[in-house]
C-alpha cells in the first residue's frame, strides 16, 4: 500500500508542476464520485437492498457518461476486453444482471444450459463446424451463469477440475511405470479402470485451501 500511495503522491506532484492537479484534487475528487455513487448514505435516496444499489450506481454511471459526451458507451464497455474469457463472461453478465437483466433463480439458466445442448447436440450431427463453435459458447456461457447463480466462480471451478484431472491422469501414469508399461501400450479400458481407482484417491488441497 505504501508502494501505490507513493505513486500516486508522485504523480499528483509532477501534475502540480506542471499546473495540472494536486493530491487534493485528488483526494477530493474520489471523495466527490463516492458521495455521487452512494446517494442512500450520503442522499436521500431510499432502497431496498444490494441489488437496487447496484443499479443505482449503474444508472449514476451511465449519466456521467452523458454528461461527459460518451451517451454511445454500452453498460458493458466498461468489462476489459483483455479478460479472458470466463472471468469476462461472468463480469459481462453481472453487468447486466445489475439493470435487472436476469435470471429469477438458478432453474432459468438450468434449462437454457439444457435448451443449448441440445442445439449442440443437432449442430455436431448436422456437421456444421461454424454453427457447432457458435453452440458450443452458448453452452459454456450457459454454463457460467448458472455458476453466477450459485455464486460460484466459474474459473476457480474449471481450475479445479483441471487440477483434479492432472492428478487422477497422474496416477494412471505411476500405475503403468510402476508395472513397467507406457499408456500408449495400454488399451482405453485399462486406463479407464485406472481412472475409476484413481476417483477414489482423496483430492489434494488446491493452492487456496485452507486447514
Amino acid at each position: 500500500m505504501g508502494d501505490l500511495l507513493l505513486q500516486i503522491v508522485f504523480q499528483a506532484q509532477l501534475a502540480g508542476e506542471h499546473g495540472g492537479f494536486d493530491v487534493d484534487d485528488v483526494c477530493w475528487g474520489i471523495c466527490r464520485k463516492l458521495e455521487r455513487r452512494h446517494p442512500h448514505v450520503f442522499g436521500d435516496v431510499a432502497v431496498s437492498g444490494s441489488a437496487e444499489v447496484l443499479r443505482n450506481w449503474e444508472a449514476i454511471k451511465r449519466t456521467e457518461r452523458s454528461e461527459n459526451g460518451d451517451e454511445a458507451s454500452s453498460l458493458l464497455s466498461g468489462v476489459p476486453r483483455s479478460l479472458p474469457s470466463l472471468p469476462r463472461a461472468q463480469a459481462v453478465q453481472k453487468k447486466a444482471a445489475s439493470v435487472g437483466f436476469d435470471w429469477d433463480d438458478v432453474a432459468g439458466p438450468l434449462g437454457k444450459l439444457r435448451e443449448e445442448i441440445a442445439e449442440l447436440e443437432r449442430e455436431v450431427e448436422a456437421g456444421g463446424r461454424e454453427r457447432v463453435e457458435d453452440e458450443l459458447g452458448d453452452v459454456m456461457f450457459s454454463v457460467v451463469n448458472v455458476a453466477r447463480l450459485l455464486g460460484v466462480d466459474a474459473d476457480a471451478a474449471l481450475r479445479r477440475t483441471i487440477r483434479k484431472f492432472e492428478e487422477r491422469f497422474a496416477f494412471i501414469e505411476s500405475d503403468a511405470l510402476r508395472r513397467g508399461r507406457t499408456l500408449d501400450h495400454m488399451t482405453l479400458a485399462e486406463m479407464d479402470a485406472l481412472w475409476e481407482q484413481a476417483k477414489g484417491v482423496p483430492e489434494r488441497p488446491g493452492p487456496n485451501a485452507t486447514g
